[in-house]
Parts: structure tokens; C-alpha cells; sequence
């Protein structure tokens, strides 16, 4: 596909208004598929890559655009770095709104800049908050904000910047 097409987005469902899936209240994006199948997932229905619906990222932005208290949009899961391209054209236009992008993911961020991938890079730079780390049942927490498990991660582009120099990488 031409880098100037964006591909329609497949997804489970959009939530239009949470306040537990990042800071304020928020546009929630489920994507679907997922490689993870992490035991206790709490959306299962999001795990095959055939099932949701399509949805282009003009549909999302419009969404954002008609709901003024929004902070930002949220994207979830499923698994959003299975569909980075099309989730950079959403994440541009929530930036061009002066609003925030969080992505939540089941791979770690060491091993999302280890596929030296030019869309998963591109939405990284995009992601202002990114929470990393399979759901692991054995650590579920329900008292930590915006994750479930004790092992996943709040990312903001500091903590990121910091462990990328750790990783001896470059700067992002």
C-alpha cells in the first residue's frame, strides 16, 4: 500500500466517553487483534484479527472533533502496534486538535523500538503516555492507575527518553 493511503482501521469498539482509560476524560479506541492472549485478558472479544469492524481515522477525528470536553483518544485493545499506520493518521489529527494521544500495549517498549519498524517507531513518537507490559493475572492490581497488573508501565516521553539511552538507541 502507498505510504499516502491510510488504511482503514479494524476495530472492536469505541467507548465516546472514559475516565479510567488515561488522563481526563477520553475517546477510547479498541483495536482488534491481538498476538498476546494474555490469561484473564479483560476483552477477550478483541483477540482475533478477524472479527471487529472497519473504521477510517476521518470517522475517529470527527468523533473528537464534536466533543469539546475530550482530553484525548485513547487507543486499546486488542493490540494497537498490530495496526500502527493507520493509528498514526488518528494520532496526527489528535495532535493537530492540540489534544493527547495513550497507547496502551502488550509488548514492552524495548521490544517495540527492537522491530526497527517506521510506523511503530512513528506512533511512539506520536503516543504522549504509553502503557507497556503483557496483563499478567498473577499481578492484577485494581489500586494502580491505568493498568491492570503490576508489571506494566507508565510511559510518558521522559521515561521513555530515559530508557532509551539506557538501550544506548539514539533519543526519541
Amino acid at each position: 500500500m502507498p505510504d499516502n493511503v491510510t488504511p482503514l482501521l479494524r476495530l472492536s469498539g469505541i467507548v465516546e466517553e472514559s475516565i479510567v482509560d488515561g488522563p481526563g476524560l477520553r475517546l477510547v479506541i479498541f483495536t482488534q487483534g491481538c498476538p498476546h492472549h494474555c490469561k484473564g485478558c479483560h476483552n477477550p472479544q478483541t483477540h482475533s484479527f478477524e472479527g471487529g469492524f472497519q473504521f477510517s481515522a476521518e470517522a475517529v477525528l470527527d468523533r473528537l472533533h464534536n466533543n469539546p470536553l475530550l482530553a484525548g483518544v485513547t487507543f486499546s485493545g486488542g493490540e494497537p502496534f498490530e495496526q500502527p499506520q493507520a493509528l498514526c493518521a488518528v494520532a496526527e489529527g489528535v495532535h493537530g486538535m492540540g489534544k493527547d494521544v495513550v497507547t496502551f500495549t502488550g509488548y514492552t517498549y524495548e521490544n517495540l523500538l527492537r522491530r526497527s519498524d517506521p510506523w511503530t517507531d512513528r506512533l511512539l513518537e506520536y503516543t504522549d503516555l504509553l502503557i507497556d507490559g503483557p496483563y499478567v493475572e498473577a499481578q492484577r492490581n485494581l489500586e494502580l492507575r491505568f493498568r491492570g497488573s503490576a508489571n506494566q508501565r507508565e510511559l510518558d516521553r521522559a521515561a521513555r527518553l530515559k530508557l532509551r539511552s539506557a538501550m544506548n538507541l539514539g533519543i526519541r
